[in-house]
């Protein structure tokens, strides 16, 4: 991850008006503005978060305000420009980082920061971020937080509410095709269809468990076919067969393995 402050090189006093996180692999941008962000001293467009209390600009308008500040793809002579730059292709971080994201439109401009320089208050909406998460029935997600908070979130509610959830309502096997945003900032099912981190926090209710307790379960609990076919001694073709027949019910399965609950195997045996 990369970290900057931008600046205001008018300013005569220099001071961190806001911070871009950059996310190498996933080439995503992400804003967060101070908890005192002054919505004059905010760049524009960035200033209109800072008026609604917001302190995570998304990663959506975070890369429109990168966008803004570089050349577009349009421009007639691209090529020729990244030729000169030393760029192989349109890179739009690569662009930003040129110019120290500077543009001619304003005085803003980027300093390149680790994230121990970052302010208290911004490392402090790290610890909420998401760490993981598994969705449940009925619409629910049990989400695992930095903080080692672990929550169950009720969605339907918002789903309900919501028109770009309502595809959700009508097939709840793309429920279960949640992921988490770059950085652990939400979850997604699509681009027009993601719930932030700070919602989630705030709505979900706290489970007496730790993502540590999840992990034994895992290890301890969910085993293969051949790991199966050893309790029932017996062998892995007998287990598979067993799973045609409806014997036994996989909570996985996949061309090169199939998973099952160590408890329902040892039933087995007590039959």
């Amino acid at each position: 991850m990369k970290i900057f402050a931008i600046r205001d090189e008018s300013a005569q006093i220099q001071k961190d008006l806001a911070y871009l996180l950059y996310y190498e692999l996933e080439k995503r941008f992400y804003i967060e503005l101070p908890d005192n962000a002054d919505p004059w001293e905010t760049p524009l467009l960035l200033d209109s978060f800072a008026k609604r209390g917001e302190k995570t600009v998304n990663s959506y308008w975070s890369k429109i305000w990168v966008q803004q500040r570089i050349i577009p793809t349009d421009r007639q002579n691209l090529g020729q420009i990244l030729r000169d730059n030393g760029l192989k292709e349109y890179d739009e971080f690569e662009l930003l980082i040129l110019a120290k994201g500077r543009c001619a439109q304003d005085d803003f401009y980027l300093v390149p920061l680790t994230e121990a320089d970052l302010p208290k208050e911004i490392v402090k909406r790290f610890e909420t971020r998401i760490e993981d998460v598994l969705p449940l029935d009925d619409y629910c997600l049990l989400v695992f937080f930095r903080d080692g908070t672990v929550k169950k979130c009720d969605l339907k509610t918002h789903f309900e509410k919501t028109a770009a959830f309502n595809i959700l309502l009508k097939k709840p096997d793309y429920f279960a095709t949640v992921q988490m945003l770059t950085g652990g900032y939400g979850v997604s099912w699509d681009v027009n269809m993601t719930v932030t981190d700070s919602m989630l926090y705030h709505i979900g209710k706290k489970v007496p468990l730790s993502m540590s307790d999840f992990k034994n379960f895992v290890v301890q609990r969910v085993i293969n076919a051949t790991e199966a076919a050893e309790l029932l001694n017996c062998s892995r073709q007998n287990v598979l067969e067993l799973t045609k027949r409806g014997k036994l019910h996989p909570i996985k399965t996949s061309e090169r393995n199939t998973l099952y609950l160590k408890s329902e195997v040892l039933k087995r045996n007590w039959q």
